[in-house]
């Protein structure tokens, strides 16, 4: 007979497959956060798995090698960026301002992913072959925004997608600086904490001495879409000519949007491997407050009544259920509902676990 789990499409039908989606969320995040602290060289598996609080079975369960799991970070990193810049170029509007829009896109972003953004625009220089080839077809694309300029250039200009090229680099080589800046800059803000900086390839002994010291990079102190003006008039000049340069860089500042405070995973801060028994059983308390150890059992799947004890003894002392019941030592029932940080776990599963 079909346990209840299967009949009624309970938490317990999602199986290895959501904990497998949660892992790889949880280790692709690692990827992006090593990559801007270490380096794309200098990060290893090993770093990765006790980063995200995977094993190292889990990993390569997941993932081919260091290199596939780092082109994951890439590809989603690729994909936020354009989920932002694509819209903005992409509205009816004359060239100059659907550059305009997309690069106010692109330092918005990047100003409020700085992960993300670095390695779309740093880590993938260091990230092997494949990440290479992946951001030239990105670079191609900007290249071709940029070069549509030419139709709307005077007679006597007409620039070659040369120009459109150089721009191209000089404005991501721009970026590029920042980023890793930005990168040796943690949120401390101190000398020991650049010590950990990205960008540097003499690493920790550059940042030993003075804060005046030539070797610690300025503290960045604006946003990246300060550089937006001045970045526009050197994108226009060839094209519209030295006095449509000169309206952009005076053009009204864009004004920053107010950061979002940083998303904290609670997942990361369990003293436990999650596991799919260990999901499956959260989330059917979650689906079936008040339920006793045996409807736990049935929905969660999991027919072992010694195992499914040991789970919720488990999840009792990480303080993500609680049981309002008498217990069996009086005969009664155990009652497990989901504690505050039951339900915040149980909420950050269904987030990381939903349809893209």
């Amino acid at each position: 007979m079909p346990s209840a789990a299967r009949v009624n499409g309970s938490p317990g039908a999602a199986g290895r497959g959501r904990v497998g989606e949660i892992q790889r969320a949880r280790i692709v995040a690692a990827m992006g956060e090593l990559v801007r602290e270490r380096g794309p060289g200098a990060v290893t598996v090993a770093h990765v798995v006790v980063r995200s609080g995977v094993s190292r079975r889990t990993f390569y369960e997941l993932f081919q090698d260091r290199e596939d799991c780092f082109l994951a970070a890439f590809d989603i990193a690729i994909a936020r960026a354009a989920e932002s810049v694509l819209p903005a170029h992409g509205a009816p509007a004359r060239w100059r301002e659907r550059v305009r829009a997309g690069l106010e896109a692109m330092l918005r972003f990047l100003d409020a992913e700085p992960e993300l953004g670095y390695l779309c625009v740093v880590g993938a220089l260091g990230g092997g072959d494949q990440a290479l080839a992946r951001r030239t077809a990105v670079v191609r694309r900007l290249v071709d925004a940029v070069h549509q300029g030419r139709a709307e250039s005077s007679a006597t200009r007409r620039p070659e997608r040369l120009v459109a090229e150089g721009l191209v680099g000089a404005v991501l080589a721009v970026i590029h600086a920042r980023l890793v800046e930005q990168a040796a800059w943690p949120t401390g803000g101190s000398v020991a904490a650049a010590g950990s900086a990205v960008g540097s390839p003499r690493g920790r002994a550059d940042f030993a001495g003075d804060a005046r010291s030539p070797a610690v990079p300025a503290r960045p102190s604006r946003p990246l879409l300060s550089l937006l003006n001045p970045l526009m008039g050197m994108i226009v000049l060839p094209y519209l000519g030295a006095a449509a340069s000169e309206r952009e860089q005076r053009r009204p500042a864009p004004r920053s949007r107010r950061p979002a405070a940083p998303r904290v995973d609670p997942l990361r801060e369990l003293d436990m491997r999650l596991t799919y028994r260990t999901v499956r059983v959260l989330l059917a308390i979650a689906a079936n407050p008040g339920a006793s150890n045996r409807r736990v059992s049935e929905v969660a799947d999991v027919a072992d009544q010694g195992q499914i004890s040991k789970l919720l003894m488990r999840l009792e002392n990480l303080g993500l259920i609680a049981n309002g019941g008498a217990g069996p030592a009086r005969g009664e029932p155990n009652v497990w509902r989901l504690t505050a940080k039951g339900e915040e776990i149980e909420r950050t599963i269904r987030r990381q676990t939903a349809p893209a």
